[in-house]
């Protein structure tokens, strides 16, 4: 029997569709769009898989979409900011340990050694933030990453800005009947942790009321994938959280940069200032790389940022003192502090 027939059938990952002309049984074979299947000869129309499933390569059947976030199996990044947050930590330990040992020595005493134990607690904690942007994330680690870094940086900042504020209220308090001789004590540098600190409490207080960060499942961004990510609930507040961050930053490099050649054996503002420039440096660069990434490279964009900002920190501010406290103890000594002074 001969095949009243234009063309072939079309088979399956097609559909029919009408090619114009004066007889129903001639069409073309379409292939099936993106996100479309058809299983059967000569299909009518394709079907849309389900939103968390993705066509094979021949448009037949649904399968899976791949699951993508940074996972300790899979992502070789994973294992690198794992080992580098592990180091930097136990630096971070040592020095805390180094400073205990010597707490009453005139090194650790020049600069208010308090402040400087809170600011090695909180570079500490940062590092430890990490393990929460590392794996799958789930609504715990969605509610605290941001939160907590937040939160530990920002006191690090702060004790970065009490520093760099005593340091100009000593060298004021030097001159002939200063008024700035009250200001002299440890509570003004505590006061300024303190308060500086509440404020970005307060502010992810109410980033957390308001609009809590959650988990989220994003289909779209990228075809036959799974973006599981942390949707971080206002972006407002998450940016007023950075924002904020860095003006303590850039209000501590200032101080530091006017006050940098002040004569004094322990004069940290040179490297406050160091330490301030890398971190407004590597945050500033952060942000528009962070904006144009999505996914697990968005995520480790901010843990880069994290590590870089934090490690540069403890050694600009920590290691010009370990190195005195280990190697140079001769300069540890009361008397040294004076003879540098008068000269």
């Amino acid at each position: 029997m001969p095949r009243s027939r234009c063309n072939d059938r079309c088979p399956p990952g097609f559909r029919k569709a009408p090619n114009g002309g004066f007889h129903v049984c001639c069409y073309d074979c379409v292939p099936c769009a993106e996100g479309e299947v058809s299983n059967t000869t000569d299909s009518e129309t394709c079907y849309n898989c389900p939103v968390d499933m993705w066509p094979d390569e021949k448009k037949v059947t649904c399968f899976p979409k791949i699951q993508e976030f940074l996972s300790y199996e899979k992502d070789i990044m994973v294992h690198i900011f794992l080992a580098f947050t592990l180091l930097f930590s136990a630096v971070t330990l040592f020095i805390l340990g180094v400073f205990i040992h010597y707490w009453d020595t005139p090194i650790v005493k020049a600069n208010n050694r308090t402040v400087s134990f809170i600011l090695l607690v909180s570079i500490l904690l940062s590092f430890l933030c990490v393990f929460f942007f590392l794996g799958r994330p789930v609504d715990i680690t969605c509610l605290l990453r941001q939160v907590s870094f937040g939160i530990f940086f920002t006191t690090g900042v702060s004790c970065i800005l009490a520093k760099t504020i005593t340091v100009c209220i000593a060298f004021k308090a030097t001159k002939p009947g200063s008024s700035w001789k009250k200001f002299v004590s440890f509570k003004v540098s505590n006061n300024v942790v303190f308060i500086c600190s509440s404020v970005q409490v307060l502010f992810c207080v109410i980033w957390l009321l308001v609009s809590p960060p959650y988990v989220e499942y994003n289909h779209h961004s990228y075809p036959g994938k799974i973006m599981i990510q942390c949707n971080e609930g206002s972006d407002i507040c998450f940016y007023s959280m950075l924002g904020y961050m860095g003006l303590l930053a850039a209000v501590s490099f200032v101080l530091a940069f006017m006050v940098r050649t002040l004569p004094d054996s322990f004069n940290e503002a040179k490297y406050i200032t160091f330490s301030m420039l890398l971190f407004c440096s590597v945050w500033i660069a952060m942000i528009p790389a962070y904006l144009s990434t999505r996914g697990k490279y968005m995520v480790a964009v901010e843990v880069f940022a994290i590590l870089t900002s934090c490690a540069g920190v403890l050694g600009c501010i920590f290691f010009p003192k370990l190195y005195i406290l280990l190697l140079k103890p001769e300069l540890n000594t009361k008397d040294t502090i004076l003879e540098k002074n008068k000269l």
